[in-house]
C-alpha cells in the first residue's frame, strides 16, 4: 500500500523552489555571550530575540546591514537564548543557539551575542538592560517595532529611545497577509507544513546535530540512516521528508523520517537520515539536515518487507521532490549566503 502524498508534497502545484545555500562553517561565526563581547565602539546593534531568524528578522537585519554599510562599521547581532517561551511555557524553540548564531551571520553579521535567558536574567529591570546596550556606545540600535525587554516585559521602545542616542524602528513583515511571528511557524511545523514554515523562514527549515549512533537497523534492509541528535526542546514536524544534508564531506541529497518510528515502537523519537549513494562514516560529526519537502506521514508497517518496500517509494520521491528543487537552482547548487 503506497502512502498517499501530503499536502504540500513534490506532487502538489506549489512552484519549485531552489535549494538552501550551505551553512557557514564554524570558524565563521564570531559568538559571545555577553554584551562585553563587543569591544568595538560605533557598531551597528541589531537587536531581538530572532528565534528561526525568519522574514520579519531578516527585513531588520538587513536594514541594519544597510546602516552599518553606511556608516563604515560592523554589525553585531544581540540575542536570547532559549526564547522567553520556552523557558516559561511549553513551546519549542526553532533555531539553537548554534543554529541561531549561524543563521545571524549568515544575514550579515559580523558578530552574534547570544545572551542566556534565565529566571534570573527575565527579572532584570528593564533600565539595566538597556544601560548594558547603551555601555557598548553603539552607532545606531536596530530593533523591531513589537521588541519588549526586561522584567515583565516592562520595557519597550520608549525606554530604548530615552537610554540610546540613536534608534531606529523596522515594521513587522508580513507573510500572505499575516504579520511574521515565531509562532506560527511552529504551528505550521506541528502541522508538517514545511512548505508553509519555508515561506515564512525565506530558507528550509533546518536541524543541525552531531551525528550518533543508532540502533543500525536501517543498515540490515539497505537503508543505513545517520542518527542526528537534538535538543528535547528544538520544534520538530513529524514524519517523512526529501532532504539535503550538509555534511564535513560535502551535500548529500536523502530522505528523512522525523519523530516516533511507529514500526519499531519501543524507540525513542528520532531523526534519522538516509543519504543517496554513500555510506559515509560520520559518527560524531555535526550535520545539518534541511527539511524541504513532506512526503508522508509517519505509520506502521506489518514487517520488514513492507517497510522496505515504502522506503524505496520515499527515496524514489525524494529525488524527484530535490531534482525539481535543483532544476530551480538552475541545475547548480545554492551558495552560501553571507555577505562580505
Amino acid at each position: 500500500m503506497t502512502a498517499e502524498p501530503a499536502a504540500g508534497g513534490p506532487t502538489d502545484a506549489r512552484p519549485s523552489r531552489p535549494l538552501p545555500p550551505p551553512p557557514v562553517d564554524d570558524q565563521e561565526v564570531v559568538l559571545h555571550r555577553t554584551l562585553g563581547g563587543i569591544e568595538r565602539q560605533g557598531t551597528v546593534i541589531a537587536l531581538g530575540n530572532f528565534d528561526g531568524v525568519h522574514l520579519g528578522h531578516r527585513a531588520l537585519l538587513g536594514r541594519a546591514r544597510e546602516r552599518a554599510d553606511e556608516l563604515g562599521g560592523s554589525l553585531v547581532a544581540v540575542s536570547f537564548f532559549p526564547p522567553a517561551k520556552v523557558l516559561f511555557g511549553d513551546a519549542h524553540f526553532l533555531s539553537s543557539e548554534s543554529e541561531k548564531a549561524a543563521l545571524l551571520t549568515e544575514a550579515g553579521a559580523a558578530e552574534v551575542v547570544v545572551i542566556g535567558f534565565d529566571r534570573a536574567f527575565a527579572a532584570t529591570p528593564p533600565e539595566t538592560f538597556a544601560d548594558a546596550v547603551a555601555a557598548t556606545r553603539p552607532a545606531v540600535v536596530v530593533v523591531g517595532e513589537d521588541f519588549r525587554f526586561g522584567r515583565d516585559r516592562s520595557g519597550g521602545l520608549d525606554l530604548l529611545r530615552a537610554t540610546l542616542p540613536h534608534i531606529e524602528v523596522v515594521p513587522l513583515e508580513l507573510t500572505a497577509g499575516e504579520v511574521t511571528k515565531s509562532s506560527l511557524i511552529r504551528e505550521a511545523l506541528a502541522a508538517a507544513d514545511v512548505a508553509r514554515a519555508e515561506q515564512m523562514l525565506g530558507l528550509p527549515y533546518r536541524v543541525t546535530g552531531l551525528v550518533v549512533r543508532g540502533d543500525q537497523r536501517g543498515r540490515t534492509i539497505g537503508f543505513p540512516t545517520l542518527n542526528v541528535a537534538t535538543d528535547p526542546r528544538k520544534a520538530l514536524p513529524i514524519g517523512v521528508f526529501a532532504v539535503v544534508v550538509d555534511t564535513p564531506a560535502g551535500r548529500f541529497d536523502g530522505v528523512a523520517n522525523v519523530g516516533p518510528r511507529p514500526t519499531f515502537p519501543g524507540g525513542a523519537p528520532a531523526l534519522e537520515a538516509h543519504l543517496f549513494d554513500t555510506d559515509l562514516d560520520l559518527y560524531d560529526r555535526r550535520v545539518t539536515v534541511h527539511l524541504l519537502e513532506h512526503l508522508r506521514a509517519p505509520r506502521r508497517f506489518d514487517g520488514l518487507d513492507a517497510l522496505r518496500a515504502q522506503l524505496a517509494r520515499d527515496a524514489e520521491a525524494a529525488r524527484v521532490a530535490i531534482a525539481s528543487r535543483r532544476h530551480a537552482t538552475g541545475g547548480r547548487e545554492a551558495t552560501g549566503g553571507r555577505r562580505a
